[in-house]
């Protein structure tokens, strides 16, 4: 028995250093800070980020959410999994005149102590994490009761959740007990995961709309070099030209079909905030 728990610790050891690794990968501040700057400022409004309020930011990236709450005064923790992000999200938190702190830290097992913040946020970033009821749980042990738990996440349906599902025949097998990020942006999974542990939710599916590609052949390019996820996918197909070029095509195809013209595109994502009961 000991052997098998010892066994199980180190395979989700070996899991989480490859998502560190993955998510180092490329250039994702860039993503953050040219594609989807305005989901933070939305996020740290959403759970009222302000003064007299001590907020964590779970899984923050660089700093999408954290550095526009603690611009609006409040005491902010933002934590990764991925050092390197924070280290960008540091830099990034200096030149804009905020002040954070960032630490890294396993979004399934939190460092800090039950109902240590007033509000717990992630900005499609706890979706990452592979195991969603370990994740969830981590949140609402860390909100006080009263609390606002708030989170913004793409959903199954929206663009993002649909390149996922397009990068899915081309990536290795995920290992077992691991979940679809996507699966947070639908509002009955959420439901489930937090059950009677959140009350007042209200969950909204909203639009994002994404101007930062004239044309599809843009958006590939930026995404291959910059998105962990799409690096690691075509990283897994680089000895296959066939399977490559068939995941470009799929991916161009993807572009095109939610093109408004202009190169404009909206993203679907799902804003949802509860009260810790």
């Amino acid at each position: 028995m000991q052997t098998e728990a010892m066994t199980a610790e180190q395979a989700d050891k070996a899991l989480k250093s490859k998502h560190r690794v993955m998510w180092a990968l490329g250039d994702y501040a860039a993503v953050a800070a040219d594609v989807i700057p305005a989901l933070g400022p939305v996020l740290a409004g959403a759970i009222g980020a302000g003064p007299g309020v001590r907020v964590l930011d779970v899984a923050a990236g660089s700093g999408n959410a954290a550095i526009p709450a603690a611009l609006a005064g409040a005491d902010v923790v933002a934590t990764d999994l991925t050092p390197e992000l924070l280290r960008i999200g540091e830099r990034l938190a200096a030149a804009r005149g905020a002040t954070l702190t960032w630490e890294t830290a396993d979004a399934e097992a939190l460092p800090f102590e039950a109902a240590a913040f007033d509000a717990v946020m992630s900005c499609v970033g706890v979706m990452f994490a592979p195991h969603h009821q370990a994740g969830a749980g981590e949140l609402v042990r860390v909100c006080r009761p009263g609390g606002t738990i708030g989170l913004v996440n793409w959903t199954p349906e929206g663009f993002i959740g649909q390149m996922f599902a397009t990068m899915k025949p081309y990536a290795p097998p995920p290992p077992p007990g691991a979940q679809p990020p996507p699966l947070w942006g639908s509002e009955a999974h959420v439901r489930d995961l937090f059950g009677d542990a959140v009350t007042d939710v209200v969950a909204q599916r909203r639009m994002l709309r994404v101007e930062a590609f004239p044309s599809a052949e843009a958006f590939l390019e930026f995404f291959k070099r910059t998105y962990g996820p799409t690096i690691a996918v075509y990283a897994a197909n680089a000895g296959d030209p066939a399977a490559v070029a068939a995941l470009d095509a799929a991916l161009l195809d993807l572009a095109r079909a939610h093109d408004l013209g202009g190169g404009a595109m909206e993203w679907q994502y799902l804003l949802y905030v509860a009260r810790r009961a």
